[in-house]
């Protein structure tokens, strides 16, 4: 096998240090770097181009899900992480190596056996789909959303938000900083945000309940939200029956 290029992204210092020991073992294996944030980690990897990377889950600026969603791209992901048994099964089920801390040298190795299985077949673009498909998936709530616009990365909290406008493939996120466009779309956005903050007022739009000023009638039958900010937004039939619900009017 060729040699296969890796780099290590966790913010503690001793499980990097634990996988570089075992790394420093497998002779096929050059270690390109280390990487204490996501920010650096993610710069690194659109950098470099590794074939494999030792990423974990939890970091402070940014998660290792966030990080996955801003990459340009593609390459294998062993994640080390200490979730519990019963959260990792997602994981087993949609194929994704992972090292659950504390984690023994046998387990690691097996861990990399899959990894070079998966290098050979080169499916590092199907990886990534079923690591975004599983996050997409799964019920947790966010309170915060990652936005890549050129070199920047912005780390916006969910209470910051005014209002989500859906574009084709796209949602436009709108803030009192400005507005940011993000590839995801609204459903995702309606599932993972706690339904006591937001409302999904029409097709096109997905407010922060807390923004609105005034509900008015438009034309017949059809209203229109101010929000404090003074813009106007659109409201649709079901979404009025929404909003009067959330509000209890």
């Amino acid at each position: 096998m060729e040699t296969i290029k890796a780099i290590i992204i966790d913010d503690e210092a001793l499980a990097r240090e634990l996988v570089r020991s075992f790394l420093s073992q497998e002779l096929e294996i050059e270690i390109l770097g280390e990487y204490s944030d996501g920010f650096q980690g993610l710069k690194a990897i659109n950098d470099l181009n590794p074939d494999l990377v030792f990423l974990d889950v939890q970091m402070p600026k940014l998660t290792g899900f966030e990080m996955l969603e801003l990459l340009d791209k593609p390459c294998n992901i062993v994640f080390t992480t200490a979730y519990n048994e019963y959260a990792i099964k997602a994981f087993e089920h949609n194929a994704i190596d992972y090292l659950l801390k504390p984690f023994s040298g046998d387990r690691f190795k097996n861990a990399l056996s899959k990894a070079k299985e998966r290098i050979k077949s080169a499916d590092s673009n199907k990886q990534i789909e079923k690591i975004k498909s599983h996050n997409d998936s799964s019920s947790q709530l966010i309170n915060r959303v990652v936005v890549k616009s050129r070199n920047k990365i912005d780390v916006i909290a969910v209470d910051k938000i005014k209002y989500f406008e859906a574009q084709d493939d796209y949602v436009m996120i709108y803030t009192s900083q400005g507005k940011y466009l993000k590839q995801k779309t609204m459903k995702y956005f309606e599932t993972h945000l706690n339904p006591k903050d937001f409302c999904r007022i029409h097709r096109s739009y997905l407010l922060r309940i807390d923004q609105i000023s005034q509900l008015q009638p438009y034309e017949k039958d059809s209203w229109v939200v101010v929000l404090k900010s003074g813009e106007s937004l659109k409201v649709s039939r079901n979404g009025f029956k929404l909003l009067k619900k959330q509000l209890e009017l």
